[in-house]
């Protein structure tokens, strides 16, 4: 059973307010709510639907469309593993298997303990020296298995 998830309701109303007005103002509103509560909340859905006059089922479209956008809060520490091909060429994909196993979740999860969601990203531009990743948005370049348990250790001990 899923935990109803608390969110500042009021921040939501003022972004969805502060940018219907905008053109493609869908994108620029979903962006402030993932920015300022974390992820794009259910009970915000009908809210943005309502203020842009268009069906909840676009709206969710839109967010199950983008990879960027969360449903759910992320753990503590989002890590990112690059999924392109110049990374796949150099091993991203054994990596991937690899942070799998070592976070004990899958891509669009987030580990039992709360700490990191792990998510697919397609190109992180440092093609030549992959594959790569990212923990809370810092780069790290050609991480192998013994890499990225010292990176995941380093976080979990800090």
């Amino acid at each position: 059973m899923k935990r109803q998830q608390v969110f500042d309701v009021a921040a939501v109303r003022s972004i969805i307010a502060d940018r219907k007005d905008m053109a493609g103002a869908m994108l620029p509103i979903l962006h402030g709510i993932q920015e300022k509560v974390g992820y794009i909340p259910a009970d915000a859905v009908p809210m943005i639907a309502g203020e842009l006059n268009v069906s909840r089922a676009e709206v969710h479209g839109v967010i199950s469309f983008y990879h960027f956008f969360r449903q759910e809060p992320a753990g503590q520490h989002v890590v990112q593993v690059c999924r392109a091909e110049a990374c796949q060429a150099r091993g991203s994909e054994a990596l991937a298997e690899h942070a799998q196993n070592v976070l004990g979740c899958g891509f669009h999860e987030t580990s039992a303990d709360g700490k990191f969601t792990l998510e697919p990203v397609y190109c992180l531009g440092q093609c030549a020296i992959g594959p790569n990743l990212t923990i809370n948005d810092e780069l790290h370049a050609r991480v192998d298995a013994d890499k990225f348990k010292r990176l995941i250790q380093a976080k979990r001990e800090a």
